[in-house]
């Protein structure tokens, strides 16, 4: 019984993640069942089992990137550092800039955007990523309305620098936003 629920729990692991990579690289709409079970190695009976639907393995694997992503984010914002040594390191965080956002692509995805679940868990990602930065930012004694249009600014340059990076097939706009908006709040904290 226990191996039997263990290799079930596996193969559910293994379908999310490698719908998850899918979604990423063609999106939600152009990913198909037999890309998941390919990439996964899973048997067809197993992908039916744990999910009936394509979108009930949209809906897992979404759940679970905006989930990882939160968590990321809160890891990196919510250290021991000061707010603005937290705020530049959420800025200036490695990331692979031609790849796009793993939650900011999904936007552009009609499957996504025309399923008010799936939907939602993506606005509710913005919703608690700016939460958290706005957090970090009247942690270091801004009003929470400038705070919150701090942080949106913020994550903003991010979300744009992956657009232009990806547009351009190169990581550098990426860099010289979050760079440019790092001088920029540098410039207001001095002033």
């Amino acid at each position: 019984m226990t191996t039997k629920h263990t290799t079930g729990t596996l193969s559910r692991e293994r379908l999310v993640k490698a719908a998850q990579d899918l979604h990423w690289k063609h999106g939600v709409a152009a990913t198909t069942p037999r890309q998941v079970l390919e990439r996964s190695g899973v048997g067809q009976g197993s992908l039916y089992h744990h999910f009936p639907t394509k979108r009930d393995l949209s809906l897992a694997a979404v759940t679970r990137t905006v989930e990882e992503m939160l968590e990321s984010a809160r890891s990196a914002l919510l250290a021991s550092s000061t707010p603005p040594q937290r705020i530049r390191e959420y800025l200036s965080h490695p990331r692979d800039a031609v790849a796009g956002c793993r939650v900011g692509r999904l936007t552009a995805d009609a499957a996504v955007m025309s399923d008010s679940e799936l939907q939602n868990l993506i606005a509710d990602y913005f919703v608690e990523l700016i939460a958290i930065v706005t957090d970090v930012f009247a942690e270091d004694g801004m009003d929470r309305t400038k705070a919150q249009q701090r942080a949106t600014a913020a994550i903003a340059t991010v979300q744009g620098g992956y657009v232009i990076s990806r547009a351009l097939g190169d990581p550098q706009p990426m860099s010289d936003a979050t760079n440019g908006m790092l001088e920029l709040l540098e410039q207001k904290s001095s002033t």
